[in-house]
């Protein structure tokens, strides 16, 4: 990072104040600020984890209050980050729109009441408590105000705006500006509506006329400086189902309870200046109106499958001016609607009674993050309407035409012949966003704005097919005639959220032109992403996935050649795709990894109303494989990327360069020799940038303790129906290149951990955020093959440390609990691991370990029980030290064959059978006291 913008930055004010203090220390790599490092344009992902990292550093710093100001553009994701950290850090977020003074609009900057804003900071400041107003968006007024302790604020967010306005700044610890996100998506579309006619200023100044005069100089004084490439994404779809109720009071038994919520929406849909005629609805603006409020979203972005309406969470608030804005460049109101809504909440599930009044009916909604869950709602409340899958406007067309160019926009609840124009066509989302740039030299404009027109990609391809042989016979619609036609390859690759919409409408475009079944296969390395896409895929389609891990053969896995193809059951395979291809039932295998066999077969049949099954596993893409599949996509990056990119760091570090390509063919070469070159042919490249260290999505709260506790308990608190229980036996070995700097020490963040359990390996990522009692860390780990440890090792990866240990472990599907018998350790651990902080808490409380738990890690542990003299140069004790060495040796004899892995499996039987005793007696259900 450059150190005289950062001291520049540091001087325009600001409470930052012993950073700009001189040093007393002669070293000042150990003892440096955080904030004095800081890259100027960094990721949201990168930059959540330097704003957590940088509270935390200046908490254990200074005294008192921790003030944050987040700022930037409607749109931008400063909201998501507020809340994203506050999860983490348990912070108190203020956000500045409740400071507006009336009714004015909420982004002019003279409606915020900046005075009360300020007297609220002070107060914290100086310890005392304070009460910051609430605002009513339907009222349009405040309605009374909330209560903050300074003592439970430790740290305290504005959120807002205009949260690093002057008028604030020397109010502020940590200044943090983000832009990008669907601020930058509406910029990417106008221009792209309207051409070359107006400059990038021109039209900034039209849809946010505030932005470059009062928002943009502000966020040039931030410390972490965000370019948030967020695009409407179905990875966290919402699935609608929505039929016409014929008594609106049938479900009066809902509505009338008292957290029945009501709202009024105004909806009005905006067509470009340069549309003609067709009704491509696509290419509209939606704009929401509730009360003084405005939200816009980028077309009528959904897709159909069955009955589901599915779409992104695509949505975000703009002021008036907005609206004016784009009425001014051109954009016509084409139809405009009111929609009464009373909805209440079903558990994770809302219900809703909608009116339309242009069309004169009240439908009923349901709706949900989870498409099965949303389905048997359905069943349960016994919903017989007929589902319908058109929106709102895709009826008030229908029924009123498309209107005509010039013409005002459709109010009117009389109906017009339907013939008037064409049928809507059922939309597919096509607009997305530019991937950002991170480099300030490849910034064509300030980093504060859009990307360069030639940056952009507003415009999905769409799919084809290639062209198909008649000559051979067949009908259209036959099956010899569907076996000629084949998907033409996307011309290029895109990111996890454009290759997952484009996945789910290849599938469609195979369903609507080839028939039932759709046999997709998603392969790519471990770690790619490519069993995640699956799921997100079937969830969305509503089918089966089935895992070629399935098809191991258990001769194969003993000999540790999980990796190799000849380690499928590749005649069972065929038989199950060709049974699945002329819709015969087949039967599937269940491959047990801990047993390494079969443990059963289950019977799988594609129905004609699902018509679609995917395949995931490495070789999914093989040519013996791929034939008999209808759409091949590939996946990239992800933990494999990770792991390419640490070791070169790693070795940057010891003074060393090595080119990525250089690493990939020593740590994975059997990717670049058998799994790349089948990649390639894919109809669609993914390209997963997913970052398993940065991302706040992959975060895992975790509770440790050693405190005796007894068995029954653990059971009481997990859901009974839902509950299971596994033991594992596992080796971990830390790996580090030798001269990494550390002081003499080994430290965990130094190395690469790698775990054999149950006779596999696998990467263990684990660059966790301590925070009180909790360890927040990824909850990534992935599969690698041994020849991915051997390679290590002839990087220079040299084993410095090693614990055995037992775990046995419970879980409901909510909450996992795993008791760890450490080896070298005199009584086991208990860890309770989730994804919802709150739950994890208050199983620990019910286990009664609240003042036990400690954020150390099993190496510091185990290192600290060491002599002093061992704890400088190995991490083992002496007896253990030949039997790392012993394993090392055998994990460094793949690069001549397979047969020293038939002694670490047998080393691990050994291992595995010390513990049996102890996991006998627990998995039998007696009550346990854990010693």
């Amino acid at each position: 990072m450059d150190d005289e913008v950062v001291q520049r930055v540091f001087q325009e004010g600001g409470r930052d104040y012993f950073q700009q203090q001189p040093s007393t220390s002669t070293s000042t790599s150990s003892s440096s600020s955080i904030l004095q490092s800081l890259p100027l344009h960094v990721s949201f992902d990168h930059g959540y984890y330097l704003l957590v990292k940088s509270i935390q550093e200046l908490r254990e710093k200074k005294e008192g209050l921790v003030t944050v100001g987040i700022g930037g553009p409607s749109g931008s994701g400063k909201t998501s980050l507020a809340e994203k950290v506050a999860s983490v850090i348990g912070c108190t977020v203020i956000p500045m729109e409740n400071y507006r003074g009336g009714t004015d609009e909420g982004t002019d900057l003279d409606s915020i009441d900046f005075d009360a804003l300020i007297r609220n900071l002070e107060d914290l400041t100086e310890g005392k408590d304070t009460k910051i107003p609430v605002f009513d968006f339907h009222q349009k007024k405040r309605v009374g105000s909330k209560a903050i302790k300074s003592a439970m604020s430790g740290v305290v967010i504005v959120d807002g705006t205009y949260a690093l306005h002057a008028k604030l700044r020397s109010l502020l610890d940590i200044r943090v500006a983000v832009v990008g996100g669907v601020h930058f998506s509406l910029l990417s579309k106008v221009r792209y509506d309207i051409g070359d006619s107006c400059s990038l200023d021109y039209l900034i100044d039209s849809i946010f006329p505030l932005f470059r005069k009062h928002i943009e100089p502000d966020l040039h004084h931030a410390q972490i400086r965000i370019n948030n490439s967020f695009v409407s994404s179905f990875r966290e779809a919402i699935y609608k189902l929505k039929c016409r109720s014929e008594s609106p009071d049938g479900q009066s038994t809902f509505f009338l309870k008292d957290e029945a919520q009501t709202d009024n929406f105004i909806e009005m849909y905006l067509r470009p200046p340069s549309a003609n005629e067709e009704a491509r609805i696509n290419d509209w603006i939606k704009v929401r109106q509730s009360g003084i409020r405005y939200y816009l979203s980028l077309g009528d972005q959904r897709i159909v499958d069955k009955n589901f309406i599915i779409r992104p969470t695509a949505e975000f608030e703009v002021g008036r001016m907005t609206l004016g804005g784009l009425l001014a460049l051109g954009y016509n109101v084409v139809v405009s609607y009111k929609r009464a809504s009373t909805s209440v909440n079903i558990g994770s599930l809302s219900l809703s009674l909608e009116t339309i009044d242009t069309l004169g009916e009240t439908f009923l909604v349901l709706r949900g993050s989870d498409r099965k869950t949303v389905g048997a709602e359905a069943l349960r409340m016994g919903i017989t309407g007929q589902w319908l899958t058109k929106s709102y406007l895709e009826m008030i067309l229908e029924r009123k035409g498309v209107p005509r160019l010039n013409t005002p926009p459709l109010v009117s609840a009389t109906s017009v012949s339907h013939n008037q124009e064409k049928d809507i066509a059922a939309p597919k989302p096509i607009r997305t966003t530019p991937n950002l740039v991170y480099q300030l030299e490849d910034l064509a404009q300030p980093w504060t704005r859009s990307p360069t027109k030639s940056k952009m990609e507003p415009v999905l391809p769409t799919w084809h097919f290639a062209s198909s042989d008649r000559s051979h016979g067949g009908s259209v619609g036959s099956s010899a005639f569907r076996d000629t036609m084949k998907l033409a390859p996307m011309p290029d690759s895109y990111d996890l959220d454009r290759g997952l919409l484009l996945a789910v409408q290849g599938i469609q475009f195979l369903l609507e032109n080839k028939s039932v079944p759709v046999i997709v296969g998603i392969g790519g390395p471990s770690g790619s992403g490519k069993t995640s896409l699956a799921h997100k895929m079937a969830n969305i389609v509503g089918c089966e996935v089935v895992s070629l891990e399935s098809y191991f053969r258990p001769e194969q896995v003993k000999d540790f050649k999980y990796d190799d193809f000849n380690s499928l059951d590749l005649p069972l395979l065929s038989k199950n795709i060709g049974d699945i291809k002329h819709g015969r039932k087949t039967k599937i295998p269940v491959f047990n990894l801990e047993t390494g066999s079969r443990s059963c077969f289950k019977e799988l049949e594609i129905s004609e109303d699902c018509g679609v099954i995917i395949f995931e596993g490495v070789y999914a893409l093989h040519p013996e494989i791929r034939k008999s599949l209808d759409l091949w996509i590939a996946v990239v990056g992800g933990v494999h990327s990770h792991l390419i990119s640490r070791v070169q760091r790693d070795k940057s570090r010891v003074g060393c360069f090595m080119s990525q390509n250089e690493i990939m063919m020593t740590v994975f070469p059997i990717f670049q020799q058998h799994i790349e070159p089948h990649l390639v042919h894919a109809h669609l490249k993914i390209r997963n940038d997913f970052d398993p260290v940065l991302s706040p999505e992959s975060s895992l709260f975790v509770l440790k303790s050693n405190k005796q506790v007894a068995y029954q308990d653990i059971l009481n608190i997990l859901d009974s129906v839902k509950f299971c229980s596994s033991v594992q036996n596992f080796i971990d070995i830390y790996l580090r290149l030798p001269g990494t700097p550390a002081n003499g020490h080994i430290a965990e963040s130094d190395c690469v951990r790698v775990r054999i359990c149950e006779g596999r390996f696998a990467l263990l990522i684990r660059e966790p955020i301590r925070e009180g009692n909790f360890i927040i860390q990824p909850k990534v780990d992935f599969d690698i093959s041994i020849s991915t440890v051997s390679g290590l090792l002839n990087l220079g990866y040299q084993a410095v440390a090693y614990i055995e240990a037992s775990a046995l472990i419970y879980q409901d599907g909510k909450i996992l609990i795993e008791v760890d018998h450490l080896q070298d350790a005199p009584s086991p651990y208990l860890q309770i691991k989730g994804v919802n902080k709150e739950a994890v808490a208050a199983a620990g409380s019910a286990l009664k370990l609240d003042g036990s738990y400690t954020t150390k890690s099993y190496l510091q542990i185990i290192l600290e029980r060491l002599p002093l003299v061992e704890r400088s140069y190995s991490g083992t004790h002496t007896h253990q030290a030949a039997r790392l060495q012993e394993l090392v040796e055998s994990i460094q004899s793949q690069n001549q064959s397979y047969h020293g892995n038939l002694h670490i499996h047998g080393y691990l039987e050994s291992a595995s059978q010390q513990r049996f005793d102890f996991y006998e007696i627990a998995s039998e259900g007696y009550d346990l006291e854990i010693r």
